[in-house]
């Protein structure tokens, strides 16, 4: 397929200064860039043909050449990159990616870089997390160096233009069609140098320090959520912008609970003569004690239904349930009065175990049933 006409792609007449070439890349960068436009094929080919484009008509021997023989004066050292000469042009790349990035340039070249994001493990009790509350944490972190504003120079004196990049914080090197671009070895790509350096952060600009900060969690939260704080994380270089802070919510285990959802769920045990004949229990809830009806002849396994005494969802939407499961507690530490009661219990329904026991008669029939097959 043939290729567009560079000027074309970057919306500049021919006659175009180098600023205004690097003003129309950065548009289009910033526009179609993939970090941007994720999986997005289209964008990400106009970034690289505009790419392709400033690099021909920002380096002036490339251009010259493009001008006189258009792609075919250009296509055998499209590989080469800018002559030593050129390297200012490399500079709108960085502003570029500093704006899609949070990066940049302050002034006098020297760059500009965000604080990192930090993260913060906050364990919580489940009455916490489901009512929400608000609570004190303390985060070591980096911050601006008051005594030099974050400057990193001793106080009286200024960082100066770094004389091996010339405040770019990149060099280039040239052989032949080629050009390698690396990391200034001097200011290590600060663009900038400190002669005289701040006492307390050592030049660095950032000191480590503890801060308590208060972080207000929203009712309903779970483990695997997260909080936000903008602007807690650690402080940037050169006046950068700060980093954010993550709040990483996770909720202990309850001793009687358990959370799926918006609903709770818990064990409730009932006695032999509960379970048998019926009554009434106090269960808890995370908003006090409530009556449970059990109904006579109730079975271990079965559950009841509290509407409404569950959880309400972070995200919005109705209150969840408390489900509640039985399980028959069968007696301990017996009289061998109480003993003998129970005898007389199990002699008086002899005979009759379709009628009582109708799970374990029909049980005990499909076991006889598998033996007799096998028989067979």
């Amino acid at each position: 397929m043939s290729k567009r006409d560079y000027y074309e792609v970057l919306g500049v007449e021919r006659n175009a200064t180098e600023a205004e070439i690097k003003k129309a890349f950065k548009r289009l960068a910033m526009k179609y860039h993939p970090d941007r436009n994720p999986d997005d094929k289209d964008s990400e080919e106009k970034f690289k043909e505009a790419k392709e484009s400033a690099d021909v008509l920002g380096n002036a021997q490339k251009r010259a050449a493009y001008d006189q023989f258009g792609h075919a004066g250009v296509d055998a050292s499209m590989g080469g990159g800018q002559g030593a000469g050129n390297g200012s042009f490399s500079d709108v790349f960085g502003d570029v990616f500093g704006d899609i990035f949070g990066g940049g340039r302050a002034g006098g070249g020297s760059r500009v870089y965000r604080g990192s994001d930090l993260r913060y493990n906050l364990e919580l009790s489940l009455e916490d997390a489901v009512q929400g509350t608000s609570v004190k944490i303390r985060v070591p972190t980096l911050t601006n160096c008051e005594t030099c504003n974050g400057s990193g120079a001793k106080k009286g004196s200024s960082p100066v233009t770094c004389t091996t990049c010339q405040g770019h914080g990149q060099v280039r090197m040239q052989q032949g069609f080629f050009s390698v671009q690396q990391t200034c070895p001097t200011c290590h790509g600060k663009g900038k140098m400190i002669n005289e350096p701040c006492l307390p952060c050592h030049g660095e600009g950032r000191i480590k320090e503890q801060k308590t900060l208060s972080v207000k969690v929203p009712a309903g939260v779970d483990t695997g959520d997260r909080i936000r704080l903008g602007g807690e994380g650690e402080a940037g270089e050169n006046g950068g912008p700060a980093g954010d802070l993550y709040v990483q919510v996770s909720v202990r285990e309850h001793p009687i609970f358990q959370r799926d959802g918006s609903s709770l769920y818990c064990e409730v045990p009932i006695s032999f003569v509960i379970a048998t004949l019926g009554g009434e229990l106090e269960v808890p809830t995370l908003d006090g004690r409530v009556k449970l009806k059990v109904p006579a002849e109730t079975q271990s396994g079965k559950l009841f239904r509290l509407r409404g005494k569950g959880i309400k969802p972070l995200r919005g939407g109705a209150v969840g349930d408390l489900m509640c499961r039985t399980y028959v507690e069968t007696p301990v530490n017996l009289t061998d009065k109480q003993k003998e009661l129970l005898r007389e219990l199990d002699t008086s329904m002899q005979g009759e175990d379709a009628k009582h026991n109708p799970k374990a008669t029909s049980w005990l029939d499909g076991v006889k049933k598998f033996f007799d097959d096998m028989k067979l």
